[in-house]
């Protein structure tokens, strides 16, 4: 039997993925079919179905690397990155039990934003 796994936005990533959202459907309703927006929540909707099949889908951060900050917000111990369209990246946690597994979305960061929470130089 395998486990249950749900995917799930919290804190900043579910503010941007609601306003992703929104930004698509207001350029949906204005007849557009391909903006840079459309691509990339297409792309992370992409993900969450692979997310759903593999939850260990995305490069695993080592340990030392995890930002302090989603340690001390989230008590996160394991942290994932997945690339998504446009040199965007897509941070997650994993928690699960005997019953199902949660892949809990912490961030969803363009390219230089990502760089600069890691301390990556430009």
């Amino acid at each position: 039997m395998s486990r249950l796994v749900r995917v799930v936005f919290i804190g900043q990533s579910k503010e941007d993925f609601e306003a992703l959202n929104k930004i698509v459907g207001e350029q949906s309703a204005q007849g557009k079919t391909n903006s840079e927006e459309m691509q990339l929540l297409k792309s992370i909707k992409n993900k969450i179905e692979l997310l759903k099949l593999n939850p260990d889908y995305g490069d695993n951060i080592p340990k030392r690397l995890i930002p302090e900050e989603y340690v001390q917000k989230y008590n996160v111990s394991n942290l994932y990155r997945m690339e998504i369209a446009h040199f965007w990246r897509m941070l997650y946690t994993i928690r699960g039990d005997q019953i199902e597994i949660v892949c809990f979305v912490l961030d969803i960061l363009d390219h230089n934003k990502y760089n600069k929470k890691f301390g990556y130089r430009g």
